[in-house]
């Protein structure tokens, strides 16, 4: 599967784009619409088609991890939702089983039990960052749980 157009809006209401590397709340530099890693420095600027087209990529990982992560099958809605919660938070697909990201969450655990509804409530426990509660995320995992159930 790959992202709707919906989805994608909802990932970039909550990402928004800045054209220079910052540091986002957690401390981790970020630049574009969200984009982290190691080519990430302090004083990196892109061009907004630059941006855009690293979006689009980074975009793809995510769905593809998604993908390999879901044992069933989902809605539309659904996909989009949990490509959306791993985009924010991570797919973690390493060998360990704590629950850093998508991959060894108990969400994702529930999805693939076909536990729909006990899925759709595991996003909203995913409101904080460092321990402490951010609005910001409060507003994306209700976004993210609505979409989840269809009511976008």
């Amino acid at each position: 599967m790959i992202t709707s157009g919906r989805g994608r809006a909802l990932i970039k209401s909550f990402e928004s784009c800045r054209l220079y590397a910052y540091e986002d709340s957690g401390g981790v530099l970020t630049v574009g619409w969200g984009h982290t890693g190691p080519d990430v420095y302090p004083g990196l600027q892109w061009t907004q088609a630059h941006a855009d087209d690293m979006f689009d990529d980074d975009l793809r990982k995510f769905e593809e991890g998604v993908n390999e992560l879901l044992r069933v099958s989902v809605t539309q809605d659904q996909f989009d939702a949990l490509v959306s919660f791993a985009y924010n938070v991570g797919l973690d697909q390493d060998a360990d089983t704590k629950a850093e990201g998508l991959g060894d969450s108990t969400l994702l655990r529930l999805v693939n039990s076909g536990d729909v509804e006990g899925a759709a409530l595991e996003f909203h426990k995913w409101n904080h960052d460092n321990g402490v509660v951010v609005a910001g995320l409060t507003r994306r995992r209700k976004a993210e749980e609505n979409l989840f159930r269809g009511l976008a």
